[in-house]
């Protein structure tokens, strides 16, 4: 079999689990299988980059930061091929740009175009063991772009798609996908198969399992995968195509507290405006989540929308020039909330679900202050402080 593994930063903190992971990816190779490695950044890496960065720039141009935030990959590359050196098999270390990556030039959350994957298929043949940094490309400029947070996952998940693996497994610190965080809520349970369209909501719900950009793409080209624990034994989570089937109508609930809510008053209530403000924003790559509009009093109204709260400085520029272009009154950042969410493909057979979740929030003595509905996921954004209660509420309303 040709197997592609990713490990996360949390599996290389340190030299010892450093070996360890070599260990594991030997054991692999010697059990007759061709062996692609995809590795994230020890530990802190990224976060500690940052801070540095930070500390020279208030606002650090994006194209250095890539350029700095590429280089914690390079380093688990570097001594994971060490290790599995040490214990006897060879090892061929590749940043992605050798690994034939290549991505637009939207820097700190580029997309992949396309990968040539000649070189990784050339050193597996040799009989090598193939180690990728993961999170990184190089733009049409050849300047090094990085794919955004968990993008790690994305390059194991396209580097498979590219070689056509057999297998992508994704190397965690958790035993799988669970029905809560367990670290919350600890009567979570393992879900042991799930389909990417509820991965793909969890992912973009606010649960830190996967990369929702790398679920998104394994659906499309039809790639299972599984997430297992680097240090545990148990089979972990299969993610893929499932048949819609009669059970419960919620498999798993999620919070996310990297939210801000950006309220627009006194919007000129005419044609075209909503697009002039989000076009903008999709122009510069922000995914904007839930977005709600008042109703129109004397010809203005009020809207607003939730995005990451790493993207809440580029977008107050935006909004701010827009807002000002367009006579708007007001603009106020909220960074005081955070979304719960229920999935479940099984919802849309199931009628009374959301009354179900308000009630549940209600009795909590929670208010919601957004909604947003899909067939198979419902948010609701309530207060910061509100998040764990209200995850704790639901998932005992719903996961039995």
């Amino acid at each position: 079999m040709l197997i592609v593994q990713k490990y996360g930063g949390s599996s290389l903190a340190t030299t010892d689990r450093m070996k360890f992971v070599a260990e594991k990816v030997v054991e692999t190779k010697r059990a007759g299988h061709q062996v692609v490695v995809v590795v994230s950044a020890m530990g802190k890496t990224t976060d500690n980059l940052i801070t540095l960065a930070k500390e020279v720039h208030p606002a650090p141009p994006e194209r250095e930061m890539d350029m700095l935030l590429s280089t914690g990959e390079l380093v688990s590359v570097a001594l994971l091929c060490m290790a599995i050196e040490n214990i006897g098999e060879p090892a061929e270390g590749m940043t992605g740009y050798f690994a034939g990556i290549q991505t637009d030039s939207f820097h700190t959350k580029a997309r992949i175009q396309k990968i040539e994957p000649s070189r990784i298929i050339e050193e597996l043949n040799k009989g090598n063991i193939v180690v990728i940094a993961g999170f990184q490309g190089i733009s049409p400029e050849n300047s090094i772009t990085t794919l955004g947070r968990g993008g790690s996952d994305l390059t194991a998940i396209a580097i498979a798609a590219a070689i056509k693996a057999d297998m992508c497994e994704i190397y965690t610190d958790v035993e799988g996908v669970f029905t809560a965080d367990p670290h919350i809520v600890p009567e979570a349970r393992l879900i042991p198969e799930i389909s990417y369209d509820e991965m793909l909501e969890m992912a973009s719900a606010g649960a830190k399992v996967m990369q929702s950009r790398a679920v998104e793409f394994a659906k499309r080209y039809n790639i299972p995968f599984a997430v297992k624990a680097t240090f545990g034994k148990g089979g972990g989570t299969m993610v893929k195509e499932i048949a819609l089937k009669e059970g419960a109508a919620v498999s798993s609930v999620s919070l996310d507290e990297k939210q801000v809510k950006i309220t627009i008053f006194r919007v000129p209530d005419r044609p075209g405006i909503a697009s002039q403000i989000f076009t903008a924003l999709g122009k510069e790559n922000i995914n904007v989540d839930v977005i709600v509009q008042n109703v129109s009093k004397e010809s203005f109204t009020d809207i607003s929308f939730t995005v990451n709260i790493s993207d809440a400085d580029k977008t107050l520029k935006i909004v701010k020039a827009i807002a000002k272009e367009i006579g708007a009154q007001d603009i106020i950042c909220d960074t005081d909330i955070a979304k719960v969410s229920i999935i479940g493909i099984g919802m849309m057979n199931h009628p009374g679900v959301a009354g179900r979740m308000f009630d549940a929030l209600a009795r909590e003595n929670i208010n919601i202050e957004m909604i947003s509905t899909s067939e198979i996921k419902i948010s609701c954004v309530i207060k910061k402080s509100d998040g764990v209660k209200a995850l704790k509420a639901l998932h005992k309303e719903f996961i039995q």
